[in-house]
């Protein structure tokens, strides 16, 4: 077996042994020449990488599962999100995963996750691309190799499909958790978002085991040390609004709280580039011109090589992978004190919810377990009409633990740093989706820097008559009647109608939780006549 780079410790107590050759944390540049050699993408007019992902554009949630073994099994919440697989088929497709190395090449990443060193993961990841391997490189974070010792591995080989008869997948495709052996395996798949997402559920495990919050969330500093998070989905402005010039990001993602603060998983940056604006969200369009980007399914000119981010020809989900060095205004060590503002974001396509409004500890917890945004049309096959979506703790597809857990240690952090909550709608005003408009991210923008002036916190509220939140009946830089959604509408009955609409909808997907909440959270529910 031929190797090249730095081998800490060899590729044997993975059995991995008769691959053709093993090149051992290759740097940017070397990964470059490794994928140009073998064609996995081809290179922008301005040096970033394009890749396609083939038949997946994104994640592969329902074939996703996690080995039921004794130690792991009591804290899992099985079920719709969490399925289940035997110790014995996961062996027995690992047996043939490794025999599918023979006479092949590999690349190997020796990594990290958690910029906090008391709760840092060693990880290595095996793929069998060129470009994946540059994908952990950026994604995770990096460490003198010769001090690794891997507490975690992810075995990655997108053209190793499953037998679903013979291996008891759901398909060919599947990403596997062993926590009893700490051992992913992914296959059949070429999107690389499952790489870290695989270990960000790793962590939504391993951390609050140690008391830590895990979240999806992004995260930033001002100059005072003002600590911010943001919980939102995929679509609501989550990295868009935490990349704020006049702040330093701590991170775009996945972050921890700990006693000491927010920490950040990762060592790079996963974001949409649909529609990148160069003005509303000017330092992520930097990086799709710069070296060592990574753009997933980016439209471009095959003779010139130039971009064309609006177009959706492959996806929706096109995507950028790049690090945090790429952004200018960073925070170097990703790590930062206790927030003072949480701000929930969603994207409310039904056009009822308010722009901007505050939230009781109570109300925060029933948000966070809510975890609401809708998707509209032409962002999912098979979506024509907008669809309210709950992800609980705004990632459920990455939560291991019960909801409770995660909710539970959001509420004890912010009673213990009487943290301000707010929730924040970035979708549309003046009617639903198709006939109102997007909200203004001018004053969306103007909203975030209220709040963390501490402008928004002075300002008096008013209750919404139907969701019971805190609506601020002023703010800077926004016109009054932005604040009411029921006033953007031209008919108020259509409102009216809507607004319930959504609030049968939260009270219904809150029924699951109402066994494990108290009932101070759960009389904040919205009101239904």
């Amino acid at each position: 077996m031929k190797e090249t780079g730095h081998n800490p410790d060899g590729l044997d107590n993975n059995q991995i042994k008769e691959a053709q050759a093993v090149y051992w944390n290759l740097t940017t540049p070397e990964l470059y020449e490794e994928i140009s050699r073998r064609d996995e993408g081809v290179f922008s007019e301005h040096g970033a990488l394009i890749v396609a992902t083939g038949e997946f554009t994104g994640r592969a949630a329902r074939d996703k599962a996690i080995v039921r073994e004794p130690a792991s099994e009591k804290h899992i919440s099985w079920g719709e999100v969490n399925h289940e697989f035997s110790p014995d088929a996961f062996n027995a497709l690992r047996k043939r995963m490794i025999a599918y190395t023979r006479g092949r090449d590999l690349f190997v990443q020796d990594v990290l996750a958690c910029a906090e060193e008391r709760y840092q993961l060693p990880i290595r990841v095996i793929t069998e691309l060129a470009w994946h391997s540059l994908f952990a490189r950026t994604m995770f974070r990096l460490k003198p190799h010769e001090k690794h010792k891997p507490e975690f591995t992810v075995i990655n080989l997108p053209n190793f499909r499953a037998d679903p008869a013979r291996d008891k997948t759901r398909s060919p495709t599947f990403i596997l958790i062993d926590f009893s052996q700490r051992l992913v395996l992914i296959g059949g798949t070429s999107y690389a978002g499952e790489i870290k997402k695989s270990i960000f559920t790793v962590l939504n495990y391993l951390l609050p085991l140690a008391g830590v919050m895990s979240m999806h969330c992004s995260a930033n500093v001002g100059e005072r040390g003002d600590t911010a998070i943001f919980f939102g989905l995929s679509g609501t402005g989550k990295t868009t609004l935490s990349a704020d010039p006049e702040r330093r990001l701590i991170g775009d993602d996945e972050h921890g709280w700990s006693d000491s603060g927010v920490f950040n998983f990762e060592g790079g940056c996963y974001a949409k580039v649909i529609r990148l604006s160069p003005t509303a969200e000017p330092d992520i369009y930097r990086t799709t011109r710069m070296f060592g980007t990574i753009l997933e399914n980016v439209v471009y000119d095959p003779e010139t090589r130039a971009l064309d981010l609006d177009a959706a020809t492959i996806t929706e989900n096109t995507r950028a992978a790049y690090p945090l060095t790429s952004i200018p205004n960073i925070v170097p060590e990703s790590r930062a004190g206790h927030p003072q503002n949480i701000i929930m974001l969603t994207a409310d396509a039904f056009g009822v919810l308010p722009p901007v409004s505050r939230l009781t500890p109570e109300q925060a917890m029933y948000h966070f377990l809510s975890g609401y945004t809708a998707k509209v049309a032409g962002t999912e096959k098979g979506v024509e009409e907008p669809e309210a979506t709950f992800s609980t703790c705004f990632g459920a597809p990455f939560m291991i633990h019960h909801p409770e857990v995660y909710a539970d240690l959001l509420g004890k952090r912010i009673a213990e740093h009487k943290v301000d909550c707010w929730l924040v709608n970035t979708g549309w005003t003046g009617g639903p989706y198709g006939e109102g408009e997007r909200m203004k991210i001018g004053h969306t923008r103007s909203m975030i820097r209220a709040i963390f002036s501490g402008a928004l916190a002075q300002i008096e509220t008013n209750p919404d008559p139907v969701f019971g939140v805190h609506v601020p009946v002023s703010c800077p830089h926004v016109p009054a009647k932005v604040l009411i959604p029921r006033n953007t509408w031209r008919d108020l009955e259509a409102y009216d109608r809507k607004a319930r609409d959504l609030a049968r909808l939260f009270t219904e997907n809150f029924k699951k939780y109402a066994g494990g909440v108290s009932e101070k959270v759960r009389i904040v529910a919205p009101l239904i006549d």
